[in-house]
């Protein structure tokens, strides 16, 4: 039978650590660590193990679950924003006050971080204290218990979240932005929105976990980290449930803009893991993906460039790029003056345009050479749709 966490972790994978022995004879001998490859196992129950070992002496492990807030529903909006501050509540092996202190006791850090189609448990520790950290990490995926107490001290940091988030423009921009471009779904908010505050209840959460938080939809995975203890770990995710869980709806695109000072213009794309996806990555480059050097800009952007013959007023443009699994936007991000809106905007729309239409210098072309990649000037063109 297999062994409880507990004792599992008081073993403390000596095994792994005596493979990273060396043993010396006179002067200190020099080690050559070759490079690895990343490995990647799939457990019998569906749970995915991937990892590389980069001898560093710190490892970062997280715990990647398919269980976004496109998954909610009418009935628990705002669940995922509950769960993402409930890392540090009380578990089933372990108090609240026992993570916390147990993980800063090793110099160790939890953190949980959640878009819209999956939720992040990372952990990063000295290599030493693996078995230390996750056996909370475990507990904290497998094992919440959701004390009604508990949750109902939550809500004022949920509150404290959002008033955080609506000081920040552009948070506030792309929300509305996926509100405008999607029926369902992708539609939801990041945030749980204020009727549902004080309506989530520990119930909603154990249901979202059981039905989402299943082997099929998790990943482990880990950086700095030999793949055989990591696969020992994952084989002690004991209290998960296996399966595919609740199969979540088709997103539905609308379109759709948005935009004041801050506005974004942006069109249907291609969903993540297709090879047109890939050409996107590419084009958000070509266009220009953000500052490059603090407290400035990319004026090598083909986006900065255009603009910048537009308006003498400052500004700032880059390109947006967001791949989901069954769908994607596509467009550009600008920050203006409001009386240079319209230019900004029209000069960032033509210029999008026209490398849809194939108009790539050869030092584009040469960029997209050297990643291996290819941009079908029919399949942008197709896309790149905008009204």
């Amino acid at each position: 039978p297999a062994l409880p966490c507990s004792l599992f972790f008081q073993r403390r994978l000596y095994a792994a650590q005596a493979s990273r022995k060396v043993e010396f004879t006179g002067a200190a001998e020099h080690v050559k660590l070759h490079p690895q490859d990343v490995q990647v196992t799939k457990l019998p129950s569906g749970l995915v193990i991937t990892s590389l070992e980069n001898y560093s002496p710190a490892s970062k492990i997280g715990v990647f679950v398919k269980a976004g807030c496109r998954y909610e529903t009418s009935e628990n909006q705002g669940v995922t924003h509950l769960l993402r501050l409930a890392s540090n509540l009380t578990t089933k092996g372990a108090s609240a006050f026992k993570i916390c202190h147990g993980i800063e006791a090793v110099g160790g850090s939890l953190s949980v971080t959640s878009s819209r189609e999956s939720m992040i448990y990372t952990v990063d520790c000295l290599r030493d204290d693996i078995d230390t950290v996750m056996e909370y990490l475990i507990n904290v995926t497998t094992a919440p218990e959701f004390r009604p107490w508990e949750v109902s001290d939550l809500r004022p940091r949920v509150k404290t979240d959002k008033a955080q988030a609506a000081q920040n423009t552009q948070i506030a921009v792309v929300e509305a932005l996926h509100g405008a471009a999607y029926k369902n779904t992708l539609c939801n908010s990041l945030y749980c929105p204020d009727y549902m505050v004080d309506n989530i209840q520990s119930e909603h959460l154990h249901q979202f976990v059981q039905n989402h938080f299943t082997s099929a939809r998790m990943a482990l995975v880990g950086l700095g980290v030999d793949h055989a203890v990591l696969k020992q770990v994952g084989e002690q995710f004991l209290n998960i449930r296996s399966g595919a869980g609740t199969t979540g709806a088709k997103a539905l695109y609308r379109g759709g803009d948005s935009g004041l000072v801050h506005s974004a213009v942006v069109s249907q794309s291609a969903a993540v893991g297709s090879s047109e996806a890939l050409a996107f990555s590419v084009l958000q480059q070509v266009l220009g993906a953000g500052p490059h050097v603090k407290r400035g800009s990319n004026s090598s952007g083909k986006l900065v460039q255009a603009v910048a013959k537009a308006t003498a007023d400052p500004f700032d443009v880059t390109a947006f790029n967001a791949s989901y699994s069954d769908s994607g936007l596509f467009g550009f991000y600008t920050i203006s003056q409001a009386a240079a809106v319209g230019d900004v905007v029209k000069s960032a729309l033509a210029q999008v345009k026209a490398v849809a239409d194939g108009e790539i210098t050869r030092s584009c072309s040469l960029i997209i050479k050297t990643e291996n990649w290819e941009i079908n000037r029919l399949t942008l063109s197709k896309h790149l749709t905008f009204k």
